[in-house]
């Protein structure tokens, strides 16, 4: 584990909700000759949602930690909107884990009545937040670095988000639901007719 002075002085600050100053693709290019070997490998194991049923312990406390708190944060996120459409019983073969965590928190606080741009906006909050607190305060070390990746990462999701193309998918969606629901012989409340 080495400091990377050089490199994370050159980075610009990043501020959820900015336009992200460089994509995810150029910030690898620019600092796979400024780590080592390993660090560069086990950076392009980063991503927002990792496939938890592919990926096996790296060895890297904040990636392994990143990847608990996100399967965390998913199943708890679960778990509450199975709830909120009281449909309890769809997680009982796994648990969320650690209860008490952060990611239960994050995860009751999405589902409340916000819509669906303002829930993966505090979704997107709450995995920023997460990412500073395993960064920790060694800022020229490899865990910033790979917070800084995790961040763009996040920007560039952000900046995907498009109210019209969302709210257009929207009544898409919600129409086909409504036309299925009429076809199958259900009303909107899923009671027979």
């Amino acid at each position: 584990m080495g400091s990377y002075y050089y490199l994370m002085a050159q980075l610009p600050f990043l501020v959820y909700e900015q336009k992200p100053p460089m994509s995810s693709g150029a910030f690898i290019a620019l600092c796979k000759p400024l780590i080592s070997e390993k660090d560069a490998a086990l950076i392009e194991r980063l991503a927002i949602e990792p496939d938890f049923n592919a990926s096996s312990p790296t060895g890297c406390a904040f990636i392994d930690g990143w990847r608990e708190w996100e399967r965390s944060f998913a199943l708890n996120l679960a778990k509450h909107r199975a709830v909120k459409i009281k449909r309890e019983n769809v997680l009982t073969s796994e648990p969320p884990p650690y209860p008490q965590d952060a990611a239960v928190t994050a995860a009751k606080a999405v589902n409340g009545d916000s819509s669906p741009l303002d829930a993966e906006i505090l979704i997107d909050k709450a995995r920023w937040s997460a990412i500073d607190n395993f960064a920790g305060i060694d800022y020229f070390g490899i865990n910033t670095v790979y917070a800084y990746f995790l961040k763009l990462l996040l920007l560039e999701r952000r900046q995907a988000f498009n109210v019209e193309t969302g709210f257009s998918e929207y009544k898409s969606l919600y129409s086909e639901i409504i036309k299925n629901s009429q076809a199958s012989g259900y009303n909107f409340s899923g009671e027979p007719k």
